[in-house]
């Protein structure tokens, strides 16, 4: 009896950790890498298999329902499981059918038995008859009748993500882009990393600068926590998005004094310590803070050793003890729904429901309206969401300055496309409504981040 190799094995245990601990993908990886002894290009492939089986979960289902005579959750999990990773291998790798079929079979029968070895084969060898695109013809609702149905299933998205996102880009004139976005959401992302001003350089960074923000580079590979900037605190990981939030607050010109940021949400800090690191050259000082305790020790970890930071603080951001009028700056990076990161997240979009958003939306409203009594007038407050659904983009901005006659919407836009001196032009992100800003993975290679600038009379 064969024994599965370890990289496989690695694979394996990220499904099950996202199954059965709600575990993150991209958190769970080094975990079982590292646990199997897998390194170098075995790596490379255990991540591949994992991540692209969870991304294309929806399909690979519809796919192993053609091919049962039993339905889908009828079948034991843990073979569930090894399925999705065949299926993965069958319709989306370069990896020969036997070996796709043999060495799924041999996990299975590791860690189920020899009874559903045989089942597994018998349903994998289906699984094989056809390439993707054909078993996208066979399971996929008719494109002509059901244009949605179709995307959904041909590009693994629940049917409600689809049409949120429909709305979403014909609110920017994207009609026509749903395809390249939802392509783009199953495009494994490149890491990339930040150079923290004043402590880090873009050059001492390996690979190669990003397309818009000043700070990024894109990796040449390998694992972050071994460039020695990375390592000491430095420079980080993160997406060039999260990266222009930052500069768009900071690039955003006041009157009057300059002198104390806050950062509402500020977990797990990334944010927080590019903050910092632009703070504290202008005199800046910034309160980084975060409601949840364990996302706060982050926040702490992230800032160890950066100047400009005043205090982190563990605080409800919807009811803060500071005074009105406490800050020049604020940031609120709401809690979403976070389909805007389905690249990084692909568990994501299978844990989201519609209704998530009847608890999200009056969270971010209150949110923003805390933010707003506390930046002093004159002042800035900068919301941003990892989501371009309108809900939490458009409506939650418009039911702000309908709700007060202090704020007025400012061109969040404009910091991005003028460059404000400090990062090249940001093309085609005109948001939903006029002076936001909304990044696209299909135009910007980046999450899908929406930023609004909200000025305070």
């Amino acid at each position: 009896m064969a024994r599965p190799d370890p990289a496989r094995r690695a694979a394996y245990d990220v499904l099950k950790a996202v199954r059965v601990d709600d575990a993150y993908t991209n958190l769970a990886l080094p975990g079982a890498l590292a646990r199997r002894g897998v390194r170098g290009r075995d790596a490379a492939f255990a991540t591949e298999l994992a991540s692209g089986a969870i991304r294309w979960q929806g399909l690979y289902d519809a796919v192993l329902t053609a091919c049962l005579d039993r339905p889908l959750a009828k079948v034991q999990a843990k073979v569930l499981d090894a399925l999705r990773l065949g299926c993965h291998q069958l319709l989306s790798m370069r990896v020969p059918t036997h070996a796709a079929i043999s060495t799924s079979v041999d996990l299975v029968r590791s860690e189920v038995g020899p009874g559903a070895s045989g089942f597994a084969n018998a349903v994998l060898r289906k699984v094989s008859e056809h390439d993707r695109d054909g078993w996208v013809r066979r399971v996929a609702p008719d494109p002509a009748s059901d244009p949605v149905g179709f995307a959904a299933t041909a590009y693994s998205h629940p049917r409600w993500v689809v049409d949120a996102l429909v709305e979403s880009l014909a609110a920017v004139g994207g009609d026509d882009e749903l395809g390249s976005l939802l392509g783009a959401d199953n495009d494994a992302p490149s890491v990339t990393l930040v150079a923290r001003p004043g402590r880090a350089t873009v050059a001492e960074l390996p690979g190669r600068p990003t397309a818009y923000s000043p700070y990024g580079v894109s990796s040449s590979g390998g694992n972050p926590a071994d460039i020695p900037a990375v390592a000491e605190g430095r420079a980080g990981v993160q997406d060039e998005g999260s990266q222009l939030a930052a500069h768009a607050l900071t690039a955003a010109r006041i009157e009057g004094p300059d002198e104390r940021w806050l950062d509402l949400c500020a977990g797990p800090g990334g944010k927080a310590a590019l903050l910092a690191a632009l703070a504290a050259p202008r005199g800046a000082r910034i309160v980084a803070n975060e409601r949840q305790p364990h996302r706060a020790e982050l926040v702490r970890r992230v800032l160890a050793g950066a100047d400009g930071v005043e205090a982190i603080t563990i605080e409800d951001g919807t009811a803060p003890p500071w005074p009105p009028g406490s800050f020049d700056r604020v940031l609120v990076d709401a809690p979403c729904t976070g389909l805007g990161a389905l690249r990084r997240r692909p568990e994501a979009r299978w844990r989201r429901r519609t209704e998530d958003l009847r608890d999200l939306v009056p969270l971010q409203r209150a949110l923003l309206e805390r933010a707003l009594d506390l930046v002093r007038p004159g002042g800035v407050v900068l919301y941003a969401t990892c989501s371009p659904v309108l809900a939490e983009t458009r409506d939650v901005i418009g039911s702000a300055l309908v709700a007060r006659d202090d704020a007025t919407l400012g061109d969040a836009a404009s910091l991005l496309t003028e460059a404000a001196g400090l990062c090249a032009d940001v093309p085609n992100c005109e948001g939903p409504l006029a002076g936001t800003a909304q990044l696209w993975p299909h135009r910007h290679r980046t999450d899908a981040m929406f930023l609004a600038l909200l000025r305070r009379g």
